[in-house]
């Protein structure tokens, strides 16, 4: 079962998925159409928050790759969030790399440590980040930051989950997301969250 940063939306629908991956898996082409449509707004989401106005292209190359790999995944519903997350992230960064324009976060925002905030913080930003808007203001957060929020938050994936698609420690990705969701709070109109928040993590900027 998920965690508390896991939206409970898509925890609710990971049974479904990994019973439709699992007839998909057996030859079932309706259930591989179930387990897109469950899987791909988030999965574009995500990808939109790393290549802008390409995740359409992106993804869609995602996707090839992961009904040609269907057969090796071993797993359930939330698992297979993360393996397509993982397939999908692969696709965007060779697309950034033949754009050249991959954005790299500062070694500030790597080394800063600090410790977990209030739940509330991270709570109210997850509300606040159903709307476009929010997912146009991760895309300017470090990459860092960006890429544990849109997994977190956005395709759903649990801290370790997250970690596993990133190749990075849990406290490393928790960290990130938590300090992209500090930032995101503050942007979207809610100082009197992180007023708190600010005396527990220091801040460099």
């Amino acid at each position: 079962m998920g965690k508390g940063g896991q939206p409970r939306r898509a925890q609710a629908h990971d049974g479904e998925l990994g019973a439709a991956v699992a007839r998909a898996q057996d030859g079932d082409e309706a259930a591989f159409a179930v387990a897109y449509r469950l899987v791909q707004p988030r999965l574009l989401g995500y990808v939109r928050g790393l290549v802008g106005d390409d995740a359409e292209d992106v993804t869609s190359d995602a996707w090839l790759e992961i009904a040609r790999d269907l057969g090796r995944f071993k797993g359930d519903g939330a698992g297979f969030r993360g393996w397509t997350a993982t397939i999908a992230r692969h696709r965007a960064l060779d697309h950034l790399r033949r754009q050249r324009a991959r954005p790299r976060p500062s070694a500030l925002e790597q080394d800063v440590l600090g410790l977990p905030g209030p739940q509330s913080t991270h709570d109210q930003a997850l509300e606040a980040l159903s709307t476009e808007r929010a997912l146009e203001l991760v895309a300017g957060l470090p990459r860092d930051q960006a890429e544990a929020v849109l997994l977190r938050v956005v395709v759903g994936l649990d801290g370790p989950a997250a970690a596993r698609v990133l190749g990075k420690r849990p406290g490393a990705v928790r960290m990130a997301a938590y300090r992209g969701l500090k930032r995101l709070a503050r942007q979207l109109g809610g100082e009197s969250v992180t007023d708190e928040t600010s005396r527990t993590v220091g801040e460099s900027k």
